[in-house]
């Protein structure tokens, strides 16, 4: 049995399952309901399947939250390989993962005598919970220890900005996020608003009428965070519009200096709320 400590996050986190792999994170599936039916992420469902039911339903699906039972089974796996693991779901704020992985802990007290877990609820979320889980995995390959990879992970939180815009505003209308009057003028002007999620909370930052405008927008409220030729490291999520995605990524590769690089898609337990052609960028700069 290794020392190094794993790392277990849930599929909230949009990490494509080559870095997964790559990383030895243990992943939990969060489950999706369409019509009774129950699909776990990115086992019986596909992101891109997800966002096309969602156009075709008329009843906004609904997520488990991930039983209690799912993070457990992530404990047992990560057990074989530690002593030590931490979790990182993201804020209470957003969803009932936090709790459900604290609800496993206590749980794992009792199975699992002697394991080590930490729990740490993101103050980002989607692919800014996924840069976060990637360094702590990075952190956790070095031979740190539990305590110190628990510091890489609370001082990166804060430097993980989250910038993204939604396509339409019918899903959030749909689920009672936001009035109709809202989708009215979103439908009359053609918005397509941009936020940033940080600190555990969302704020919205811009209402560009069109898509282009809202990359554009994107990509300044980059440049206000990074200084020239600072190394970066991004992840560039969508929901179903991968050309969008990938010419994104190539105005950002010709413009910052980045030491990684991803596209990956956004998860379908926001995707719920916001809906298909979501566009947006996780980053940090690299310490």
């Amino acid at each position: 049995m290794s020392d190094n400590v794993v790392i277990v996050t849930d599929t909230t986190a949009c990490i494509p399952q080559e870095r997964i792999d790559q990383h030895n994170i243990e992943l939990v599936p969060i489950e999706l309901i369409f019509d009774e039916k129950v699909y776990r992420d990115g086992i019986d469902i596909t992101p891109s399947q997800f966002y096309y039911l969602l156009q075709k339903t008329k009843n906004l699906p609904t997520t488990s939250g991930s039983l209690p039972t799912s993070y457990l089974e992530a404990y047992r796996c990560a057990s074989r390989r530690t002593n030590s693991i931490i979790c990182i779901t993201e804020s209470s704020r957003f969803s009932g993962m936090f709790n459900s992985a604290r609800l496993a802990m206590e749980m794992a007290k009792e199975e699992l005598p002697g394991l080590k877990i930490e729990l740490v609820e993101c103050t980002t979320a989607a692919a800014g919970q996924g840069l976060v889980v990637l360094a702590a995995a990075r952190a956790a390959a070095l031979a740190k220890s539990l305590t110190e990879v628990v510091n890489t992970i609370k001082n990166l939180m804060p430097r993980v900005y989250l910038f993204a815009s939604l396509d339409t505003l019918k899903y959030l209308v749909k689920g009672g996020r936001v009035p109709q009057a809202a989708a009215l003028v979103n439908s009359l002007l053609n918005i397509k608003p941009v936020f940033s999620v940080n600190c555990g909370d969302a704020h919205t930052l811009a209402l560009p009428r069109s898509t282009e405008s809202a990359t554009k927008r994107i990509l300044e409220l980059m440049k206000n965070k990074i200084i020239k030729e600072q190394p970066i490291r991004i992840a560039v999520m969508h929901a179903n519009v991968i050309q969008r995605a990938k010419l994104l990524e190539n105005q950002i590769s010709s413009q910052f200096n980045c030491v990684e690089i991803y596209i990956t898609e956004f998860t379908p337990v926001m995707g719920v709320h916001t809906g298909p052609g979501v566009i947006g960028v996780a980053f940090h700069v690299e310490a």
